[in-house]
């Protein structure tokens, strides 16, 4: 892990910044479920980001564990799908958690979906509570309603704390015109405004969230989270990433 400048001497392009972290990149070369080395970076980084003066709040999607829209697809009922991936996003915030405690970091799990025994529930005054407090604002359960992603629940949960940007890590450096990893002559954009994404239908994130962190003048910034220390080099205005913004 890379040394954690000086917090006095640190300048962040972003305050306030959701990062948003797919389920898949928790699970490493696994296949399945959660990489423990993973996770326990990804939880450095934070806290680096932390440190720094950064407040975080962080979306993780369930992929790693169940698609809801993948299960409809074999037949099963598309809202119970949705709800099970809601709650493997439960189960991704509370490894992070956990993560997080090991190194003395605050953290909280809010959920959009009530799960009182195991963590609280999602209120916008408790969020902004917490994120002026110093801790890391964990949101599971997506919005907590079927049919929407996670990136719609990232740009959601963006919007209603206020934050500067919307920091997405994906397992490729930015935005690409077509999938670099089947297409090796796309073009990669450094910089791109929330329209021309929506208009030539990008899939970075989906057209719900693209629209809500357009909406609300939110950027979005595209990185590797697979590339050690990436977090910290995006938030501090350097790096290799996309920003969308108008």
């Amino acid at each position: 892990m890379p040394p954690v400048p000086d917090a006095s001497s640190a300048k962040l392009s972003w305050k306030r910044v959701l990062l948003k972290l797919s389920g898949e990149a928790l699970m490493g070369d696994k296949g399945f479920g959660i990489d423990n080395k993973v996770i326990d970076r990804l939880a450095g980084e934070i806290d680096q980001a932390v440190k720094l003066g950064a407040e975080v709040g962080v979306v993780v999607g369930g992929g790693n564990f169940v698609r809801g829209a993948r299960l409809a697809a074999g037949g099963t009922n598309r809202v119970a799908g949705d709800h099970m991936g809601m709650l493997a996003t439960v189960m991704n915030c509370l490894a992070l958690h956990d993560a997080l405690a090991r190194r003395g970091l605050p953290a909280r799990v809010l959920s959009a979906v009530a799960v009182p025994a195991i963590c609280e529930t999602f209120t916008q005054r408790a969020a902004l509570e917490y994120m002026a407090q110093g801790h890391v604002v964990l949101f599971a359960g997506g919005t907590g309603n079927p049919f929407f992603t996670t990136d719609s629940g990232a740009a959601l949960r963006a919007a209603e704390m206020g934050c500067d940007a919307l920091l997405k890590g994906t397992n490729v450096d930015g935005i690409y015109s077509a999938d670099p990893r089947l297409e090796p002559d796309a073009v990669r954009y450094d910089r791109i405004t929330h329209q021309e994404v929506l208009a030539r239908g990008l899939a970075v994130m989906d057209a719900a969230a693209i629209a809500l962190a357009r909406d609300n003048a939110i950027p979005v910034i595209v990185f590797s989270i697979q590339e050690e220390g990436e977090f910290i080099e995006v938030l501090q205005g350097g790096g290799r990433a996309t920003v969308v913004a108008d």
